[in-house]
Order: C-alpha cells, then structure tokens, then sequence
C-alpha cells in the first residue's frame, strides 16, 4: 500500500522530492527496497501533520516552500489530486491580498446516504471563498425540518479528502499550537487550525478517493 501511495505521489510534475516518514523499520526497509526515500521519525508524534514538519527540520532545507501531507494509507490518491492541492495553496488569498494562502485541502461532494452518516467520513463546510469553516464527523450541516433519508436532496454536503498543503514556515508553526477543543471533541487536528483563525483553503476534486481507514475497508477493497 505504501509503496502504490509513493508511486502515485512520485508522478506530481511539481513535487521536488517524495519522501515516506516512518517510526517503523519495517516500513523503512520496505520502501528502501523497492528504491524509495524514507525518513525515520519519532514514534511520538500524534500525527501526520507533526511528522512532517520533523522531516521538514531533518531536510533542514530553506528552498522548501510547501509541503504536501498524503496519508500512507490512500492507495487510490490520484497524482492529478496532488497537483491540484499544491494549484490551491499557491492560489490568490482574497482575505488579506497579496498574502500566501497558508493551508489547502481537497473535499468532494458526497453522493451516498453511507458516506454522510459514517462518523469515518469527515465532512467539511466552506465559505463563499472556499475557505473551511467547519470539519466534522457528523453530517454538517443539519437540514432542519427534513427527513434523513432527502438530506441529500436538500442540501450538498461535501466529506474531506484527507491530503493537505501547508507553507513550510506555517507548518512548523501549527505543530506548536496546544490541542484545541474542538480538536479534542472531534479527534481531527484540523480544527485546531481553525480555532487559531488560520484559513484552510478547499479545493474540489470529483475525482473519488478510496481510503483504507478500518480492517473492513481492507476488506472491502480485496473482495
């Protein structure tokens, strides 16, 4: 799986480099072996988004602009996503002007009852602008006065698609940031961005995203 997500992120015209950051040395030698770049991090962190920002000050390299965050576990990411999240970031932030946006993620419109009511599926809400306004596990947002099963028809809900872009120096910045309540009640790190009045830009994608989240979804996937 880790190696189909390097080969996928490895056909980005715009990425200077692919890494896997791994606390595992099983993982490590894997990709190793199949001619991969891997960096060993701390088994400490509590996330993607602090691994990162480890290898980030491990490359200790200041021509780094952006770093792209892809979770090990998306073998169906499309290289054509990737590209599109990295076109986000480096779009116009219609907040502050000449500003760079500091974050972008994707989102694609949910179609399926399952998906809006799977506390597995994270949805997201947007301003006008497409910046983030909420992520959560619950459909979001509540269509009031109608059935469950028309909420679909009422109202686009959109789930999120777990890749980000962050600006290097933001990305050391949001590391040091304490947990959030909103990240605490949700368990998704995002929020705390958000609660620190940071813009998170979304990107639309169409393009679907299986990830491999549970034993079931591996599963899934083989049957």
């Amino acid at each position: 799986m880790v190696q189909r997500v390097y080969t996928q992120a490895s056909a980005v015209p715009d990425f200077a480099a692919v890494y896997v950051a791994t606390d595992d040395r099983r993982i490590f030698a894997a990709v190793e072996n199949f001619g991969g770049k891997a960096i060993m991090t701390s088994a400490a962190h509590r996330s993607g988004t602090d691994r990162c920002a480890e290898v980030l000050q491990i490359l200790n390299d200041p021509d780094i602009e952006i770093v792209v965050n892809i979770q090990g576990d998306e073998p169906f990411i499309d290289p054509r996503q990737i590209q599109q999240v990295i076109e986000v970031i480096q779009g116009e932030n219609t907040a502050t002007g000449s500003v760079p946006l500091p974050l972008a993620t994707l989102a694609k419109r949910i179609t399926e009852p399952a998906e809006l009511f799977n506390a597995n599926t994270v949805k997201v809400v947007f301003d006008d602008n497409l910046n983030a306004l909420y992520f959560s596990r619950n459909p979001v947002p509540f269509v009031r006065g109608k059935a469950k099963k028309d909420w679909l028809t009422e109202h686009l809900f959109f789930k999120h698609i777990g890749i980000y872009a962050y600006r290097a120096d933001v990305l050391q910045k949001i590391t040091q940031l304490p947990a959030g309540r909103l990240e605490k009640a949700e368990s998704l790190e995002q929020l705390r961005w958000l609660e620190n009045g940071l813009d998170i830009r979304v990107g639309i994608t169409e393009i679907e995203s299986r990830g491999i989240d549970t034993p079931e979804d591996l599963e899934n996937l083989l049957s």
